[in-house]
């Protein structure tokens, strides 16, 4: 990967800071303040007939509440400097300069014979995808069916709970669904319920013949919303510091492999 930032283990320390941490501003197409670590969202065009959220593509799902919150966290809780946010098309031949990508809401994602080949070299160049957002059999069907073009050789399989993407950072032992606040309900009691879903959620990657993950599946799971809404009372905090965690183990194993 050309011109990617990476990071060794021994520069990511936690660091004891709870404020004074600076606000970044609005994210948009052209970054204002550079650092090791951007946030990269994928734009893509939607599926037909999925039909665009506020007549915009899925792809802006949770942004840029999301990336902004994110980034908040990021700074708080490790020492990795945080620039501004970014969205690419996976034929932009910046995004080869970027070592960590997020995409959203891909089961309703229509990948092009182009956008295939550019996730491909993206993701073969030392590129690392993490997915997120999409619920049920037929979404689940949509993204597995373009990773198979993606690589037709490379199956979808479950992250071992020893993976050390898992212990990058945070040990994660405790597989949590992470929900939408959609899928969140106040009970008669005042306190806060997950709904039921029809499948539970899953843990998912696709690996390169080294074993290095090269894509992240989180399937039945909605990270960005908990990252959305981490400032909202009505979102659990323990859901939103797991998600933070996850999302940090995501980044620090993809700066250094």
């Amino acid at each position: 990967m050309k011109a990617a930032a990476r990071l060794t283990l021994g520069t990511i320390l936690l660091l004891a800071l709870s404020r004074g941490q600076p606000s970044i501003p609005e994210f948009g197409f052209e970054p204002v303040r550079p650092g090791e670590f951007h946030f990269i969202r994928l734009e893509y065009r939607d599926l037909a007939g999925a039909g665009r959220r506020f007549g915009r593509g899925w792809w802006r799902q949770d942004w840029p509440d999301a990336e902004v919150h994110f980034a908040q966290g990021i700074r708080r809780l490790t020492a990795i400097d945080v620039g501004d946010g970014r969205h690419f098309s996976l034929t932009d031949e910046r995004l080869l300069d970027y070592p960590w990508a997020y995409a959203t809401q891909v089961g309703y994602w229509d990948l092009s014979d182009e956008e295939v080949a550019g996730l491909r070299e993206y993701l073969l160049r030392g590129g690392f995808l993490m997915t997120d957002d999409f619920y049920g059999a037929p979404q689940y069907a949509v993204f597995r069916e373009s990773m198979k073009r993606v690589f037709p050789d490379r199956p979808i399989v479950e992250i071992d709970p020893s993976d050390e993407i898992l212990h990058s950072l945070y040990d994660l032992d405790q597989r949590i669904q992470i929900p939408g606040l959609r899928h969140l309900r106040r009970g008669f009691g005042g306190e806060i319920e997950v709904l039921p879903q029809d499948t539970g959620p899953r843990w998912e990657g696709i690996y390169d013949d080294d074993g290095r993950l090269l894509v992240a599946v989180n399937y039945n799971m909605d990270i960005g919303d908990a990252w959305e809404h981490a400032d909202w009372p009505e979102y659990p905090e323990p859901m939103t510091a797991l998600a933070y965690r996850f999302g940090i183990n995501y980044i620090v194993y993809a700066m250094t492999h």
